[in-house]
């Protein structure tokens, strides 16, 4: 039971013992691991005035690999986005033999390291390799190109929305679609008009998530993308090379650019989260 304040008020006891060490553990940790790594990109830029910082962030080069980064970044999402939903349904809906080691190679991409992706898949896309030499037939390219970086992208980043919409999915009352069926409901209409807005807002979740990911990874693309400047080079193989050159002002000035894309699409997530969930609560 709560304590009654002098003015009246019932004082309602913490749910979580000891809160305020809790909460004060939390944000040291939180400003040790996140935001005091930040905040030092900000020192770092802070070294060039503002003309020098745009003049750095708006190179011709430098803007053609956020093009590039983005570009295939965003290609390799919605490649996931679908592959995922597909892949979370078969691993929630179905029972097969090799279903729990299925499910296991999903989190593959978090385990292995990336320098390992990149070089595996690179030896696998070239021009004699098994998946270079089958698309060679139709004259199509895939290592050094920005196909071969959508490839790289789509292995890395499937996870995020296998895990996202995998528990979401588990969590639909098969009674509503049973009752739409009963309704005469095609398995199409259901799926659009009962399931799909459930698991949307975990769609765009992950959809997210593998597109923030995917627009600063490094290591799985770095082999694969061939680095060609203006056509295959992306960002943060940029910012590798101005630290290479000891040129720490710049690489933070572009690393800062990142970060504040990487805050612009979780706040859309965010907002499209918001969004979603009003709507499916007012068709509930």
């Amino acid at each position: 039971m709560g304590s009654i304040t002098k003015t009246g008020k019932k004082k309602t006891k913490s749910v979580i013992p000891g809160f305020g060490l809790s909460f004060g553990i939390t944000m040291a940790i939180l400003s040790l691991v996140v935001i005091i790594p930040l905040c030092s990109l900000i020192v770092f830029s802070s070294q060039l005035s503002f003309h020098e910082f745009i003049e750095t962030v708006t190179r011709p080069r430098v803007l053609s690999s956020y093009r590039v980064s983005i570009l295939t970044a965003l290609a390799a999402s919605a490649v996931n986005a679908v592959m995922g939903l597909i892949l979370a349904w078969v691993l929630v809906r179905y029972d097969f033999p090799g279903k729990r080691i299925m499910d296991g190679l999903i989190e593959l991409p978090f385990a292995l390291p990336t320098a390992v992706a990149g070089i595996s898949l690179t030896h696998l896309t070239v021009e004699d390799g098994w998946v270079g030499s089958f698309f060679g037939k139709f004259g199509i390219r895939v290592a050094y190109t920005k196909f071969g970086i959508i490839i790289a992208l789509v292995f890395i980043g499937i996870p995020f929305v296998v895990r996202s919409v995998q528990p979401v999915l588990e969590k639909v009352e098969k009674e509503y679609e049973e009752a739409a069926s009963m309704l005469g409901a095609s398995r199409f209409r259901i799926f659009f008009e009962v399931i799909f807005p459930e698991i949307f807002p975990a769609l765009i979740a992950g959809f997210t998530m593998a597109f923030a990911r995917s627009i600063g990874e490094y290591g799985s693309v770095v082999f694969i993308a061939g680095n060609t400047p203006y056509e295959t080079e992306i960002t943060p193989l940029m910012i590798m090379s101005e630290l290479q050159e000891f040129d720490y002002a710049s690489a933070t000035s572009i690393a800062l650019v990142m970060l504040l894309i990487a805050f612009l699409i979780l706040f859309v997530n965010a907002v499209i989260q918001s969004y979603t969930s009003k709507i499916v609560s007012g068709i509930e």
